[in-house]
């Protein structure tokens, strides 16, 4: 079983500033960086996204590159707690087949997507599919 360890320094200049193993760094608090909640969807469409763009590669798909957003809906009150999210997939390339980005999609969510089978159960997940020709 793989053990993972994310680090949170926060102190009044750099407000909370989150970093990986690596030293990756993600600013977290509005203005300066990314608010909490937004990390949970921007975590999903992440990790389905690297799922697409390796899939696609193997299926020798001509993607040039992959644009991906997610609505989130949150309760308005505390907790907060996300009902939904939508994701919007647009594969832009040169002749890539529908069908195959629409298996991919789904082979990410199904198989390997660590973010989408942790959030599937508690969270209602969708998503929607378009290919732009390059």
């Amino acid at each position: 079983m793989a053990t993972k360890n994310v680090f949170l320094n926060w102190n009044p200049e750099e407000n909370f500033n989150l970093r990986d193993n690596d030293d990756h760094h993600i600013v977290m608090k509005k203005p300066k960086g990314v608010s909490a909640s937004d990390l949970l969807p921007m975590a999903l469409i992440g990790c389905a996204s690297h799922d697409v763009v390796e899939i696609l590669t193997k299926q020798r798909q001509d993607l040039r590159e992959l644009k991906v957003s997610a609505e989130a809906i949150q309760d308005d009150d505390p907790p907060w707690r996300f009902r939904r999210i939508h994701i919007h997939y647009q594969a832009v390339g040169k002749g890539i087949d529908p069908e195959k980005l629409r298996k991919a999609i789904l082979l990410s969510e199904e198989k390997y997507c660590s973010v989408y089978n942790t959030l599937k159960d508690v969270v209602e997940i969708t998503h929607d599919s378009e290919v732009i020709e390059d």
